[in-house]
């Protein structure tokens, strides 16, 4: 079997092999792209972010109303990202273990965010929570505020990140089948053993992998927060927010001060990324060809 699978592997390499001009040539075009792109707009980030001096950095990070963009950040994302990884265990449960009608709209469903417009998602929490939307005059009656304030800021960034989780795990576990769960029930093993013995094992790398990537879109949202925030200063500003704030008032060094914050979080999200890829996307793989 394995000098099967290598003969195959030969043929195909073999199948694919282009000129070396053709070869180098594409790769060039890429690197080109990609420094272009991705590394000298991240360069000039942080290049800008410190021209001012380190000690004008810090003074632009320790502004009050940074430092409360920073919290409000981290606060959204204390809470969508939990939330999040509830909801994608829970969905890629139900999907990948039961049968049930309605299953393909599920899936699409929960594809939604990922095919609208953020800022068509900000519009939708107004018009059902905002002053004059559906839910507005009983929210109103019971002093309970939720447009142009955290919990706006929460619920459109939960709506924004809730597929990143659910379309880590479902896949994985459609691989892997139901195999090792029926011989644990057969062993009379209950809900709660089966998923915490079997389940999670199996799934912990790929749920740590959409966390990371949930965590990271939901601190760097801007188009869904920017509609239900109403920008009010030092109250419902998130770091994307105060980097536009800083960067409309002609602010450059502290707009990019800020948006450093978001560059290093993006480097430091590849990095993870990279690390769980090396030491474990080979054992998910091998795990999924198992089955």
């Amino acid at each position: 079997m394995l000098a099967e699978r290598r003969a195959a592997a030969t043929h195909t390499d073999s199948a694919l092999r282009e000129p070396a001009w053709l070869r180098w040539t594409l790769i060039a075009l890429v690197v080109l792209a990609m420094l272009g792109l991705i590394v000298l707009p991240l360069a000039v980030v942080m290049v800008e972010a410190l021209a001012q001096g380190f000690l004008g950095y810090l003074k632009a990070i320790g502004d009050a109303e940074t430092l409360a963009a920073i919290k409000l950040t981290l606060l959204v994302a204390a809470i969508a990202v939990p939330l999040n990884a509830l909801f994608g265990i829970a969905a890629a449960w139900s999907i990948t273990k039961y049968e049930f009608w309605g299953k393909r709209v599920l899936l699409a469903l929960i594809d939604l965010p990922f095919a609208v417009s953020p800022v068509v998602a900000g519009l939708v929490f107004v018009l059902l929570f905002g002053a004059h939307g559906w839910f507005g005059p009983w929210l109103a009656e019971r002093d309970v505020q939720v447009i142009f304030a955290t919990p706006g800021i929460v619920l459109a960034t939960v709506f924004i990140t809730f597929p990143f989780v659910a379309r880590e795990l479902i896949p994985l576990m459609q691989a892997q089948g139901r195999d090792e769960e029926e011989a644990a029930v057969s062993l009379g093993a209950n809900g709660w053993t089966l998923f915490w013995r079997v389940t999670l094992p199996n799934i912990r790398w790929a749920l740590l992998y959409g966390v990371l990537l949930c965590n990271a879109r939901a601190m760097g949202e801007f188009g869904a927060v920017s509609v239900v925030s109403g920008h009010i200063r030092g109250l419902t500003n998130t770091l994307p927010l105060q980097v536009e704030i800083l960067h409309n008032e002609f602010n450059f060094a502290a707009a990019f001060a800020v948006a450093s914050l978001l560059t290093l979080l993006a480097l430091l999200t590849l990095v993870l990324k990279l690390w769980l890829e090396a030491r474990h996307g080979d054992a998910l793989g091998a795990r999924a060809h198992r089955h």
